[in-house]
């Protein structure tokens, strides 16, 4: 479940518990179309296996590095019809550097490939590889092939589309945290019209686009890249359907990360799922007024938390009546915020930039507010991927009513990002397709490899009560947590304690205890006037940021 940053299956029912044939011999299959599901798992991977993926040069628009290279590899659109259509999806790798950093005359043993997801549902891995030039991932890059790849749905990955790209970056626009019965009407109004474009423009094929087949296609690249068993890191939505892949298939796990845990019960996916993301929302809203109101010699924004949210809601209701530079209205300045709401390293921008609106000069909240018509296709498709996963995924309420009532009691007290929030699932309510029923993610005592969950604890777009759930369901997994912090994928970043943990593991399996704790990472130092303080590490979960809304 994602909360909207800058903009606002069906397969066959799937009995808990079952794990899939591929994973450990036959399987009793109940449901029939899920036997199919599972052999037709099996006939792709073995062509997969024997395809291989033909590497090649990268496409010079996406201007990666010369030594990345690129390929597809094909899976069914309908894993119960494995000869039915067929599907590619884009994958980039940078090969395993083989550098010992503390010693150059010593080359470091190949580990196999590292696969990444960085969450969504619409988020592409794709420039993942070029990540091994960091200082945080050289030691990582040396042992690993980095792997990114675009999941079904996603960028040139049989995209998916539900409204032209033309019309979705919309500005200047409102954002009541309170709306009228009036405001509420146009939204269902927009939220069927969004669904029924859904089918409209990608057709009954959408139906196939799920959690259960990124986590089924995951296997079928597993296989196409040469390896017995996965090594693979997902950060937010990525741990969703990492662990229905380690419920799946835990007998092909090697080594799995999971960074920012989606809570997986079935029970919360995904609508109690997103009520969850937007109470935490509220929380780690209130963390940022307080540190912009420890800094208000830099920023005159108010001494306390609620200062600064008495200037907060002035910006607001002076962009109701006249938006910044005829692009910036409450719902832009609420995007801009929210992405606040992940990264702390964006904090002293936006404080910034609220600042100097409210004395008088609107540039810097244009800038980092207002819409950019060149990233409307990627958005767009993003948008779309995210709608067709969760809508497929699971049953969500299709009484307004529903979701009225529980919208409503939880702005009372978390008003920052419910409403918004309800407007970027509601077309969940009027889905064309049938729905799945969520696999119930579990694994038994030493059916797994041991697993590296990281969380932080105050993350906003993934609640800590995930990592907990998800470490509970899986044997074995080990919880490391970031303790006071709440940056949102903390794998790679500035927390030298967490990076710790996570070599150990990818580069030696060694894990701690049941569950170990860090010290909190600096908070971010003010911005001065024309300065840009964002420094953080993982280039590719900003990119996600972004671009589209993050899980749980």
């Amino acid at each position: 479940m994602r909360a909207a940053v800058l903009y606002g299956t069906t397969g066959s029912l799937l009995l808990s518990g079952l794990v899939a044939a591929p994973a450990g011999g036959a399987a009793a299959w109940p449901d029939p179309a899920a036997a199919l599901e599972a052999r037709g798992t099996v006939v792709a991977v073995t062509r997969a296996a024997t395809a291989g993926v033909h590497w090649g040069a990268c496409p010079k628009a996406d201007h990666f590095p010369v030594e990345m290279r690129c390929g597809t590899v094909t899976v069914p659109l309908d894993y119960a019809h494995p000869d039915g259509k067929k599907i590619k999806l884009t994958v980039s790798r940078s090969g395993a550097t083989g550098k010992d950093l503390r010693n150059s005359k010593h080359k470091v043993p190949r580990q196999g490939s590292l696969v990444y997801n960085p969450g969504g549902p619409g988020a592409s891995g794709m420039y993942f590889p070029m990540i091994g030039i960091l200082p945080e991932w050289k030691r990582i890059a040396a042992a690993y092939d980095l792997v990114g790849y675009s999941p079904r749905g996603v960028d040139r990955s049989a995209p998916l589309s539900c409204e032209d790209p033309k019309h979705f970056l919309k500005g200047p626009a409102q954002s009541p945290t309170n709306p009228s019965e009036t405001y509420k009407k146009e939204r269902i109004a927009e939220a069927r019209a969004y669904a029924r474009g859904c089918l409209k423009r990608s057709g009954q094929g959408i139906r196939h686009y799920t959690s259960l087949n990124n986590a089924r296609d995951l296997d079928v690249l597993r296989a196409a890249l040469g390896e017995r068993k996965l090594t693979f890191m997902g950060a937010s939505y990525g741990t969703y359907f990492g662990a229905l892949y380690a419920t799946l298939f835990p007998s092909h796990v090697r080594r799995m990360v999971f960074d920012s845990a989606v809570n997986p019960d079935p029970r919360q996916i995904w609508y109690r799922n997103n009520l969850d993301q937007s109470a935490a929302f509220e929380a780690r809203w209130t963390d940022f007024r307080a540190w912009i109101a420890k800094h208000d010699k830099e920023y005159a924004l108010g001494t306390t938390p609620q200062a600064v949210l008495r200037n907060y809601e002035k910006a607001r209701a002076r962009l109701a009546t006249a938006p910044a530079g005829g692009k910036v209205g409450p719902r832009q300045l609420q995007g801009a915020f929210l992405e606040a709401g992940y990264f702390d390293d964006y904090w002293p921008k936006r404080a910034l930039a609220l600042s100097a609106y409210l004395k008088g000069d609107p540039k810097p909240l244009i800038q980092q507010a207002g819409p950019h018509p060149e990233a409307s296709a990627e958005a767009e498709n993003g948008n779309a991927v995210y709608t067709a996963v969760e809508c497929n995924d699971a049953s969500w309420p299709t009484d307004w009513r529903t979701w009225d009532r529980d919208n409503t009691r939880l702005a009372r007290v978390a008003p920052f990002e419910t409403w918004d929030n309800v407007w970027m699932n509601l077309p969940c309510a009027y889905w064309p397709v049938p729905r799945q029923k969520p696999l119930d993610v579990r694994t038994l005592p030493g059916a797994l490899a041991p697993v590296l969950i990281l969380a932080a604890e105050r993350d906003a777009a993934t609640p800590y009560e995930g990592a907990v759930e998800l470490q509970r369901r899986l044997s074995g997994s080990v919880l490391v947590t970031e303790n006071g912090a709440g940056t949102h994928g903390i794998a790679g970043g500035p927390n030298q304690c967490v990076n710790g943990y996570l070599e150990a593991y990818l580069l030696e399996g060694r894990l701690p205890e049941r569950r170990a704790a860090c010290a909190p990472h600096a908070e971010p130092e003010p911005a001065a006037p024309g300065g840009d303080k964002t420094t953080r590490h993982d280039a590719q979960a900003r990119e996600d940021a972004k671009t589209t809304r993050q899980a749980p």
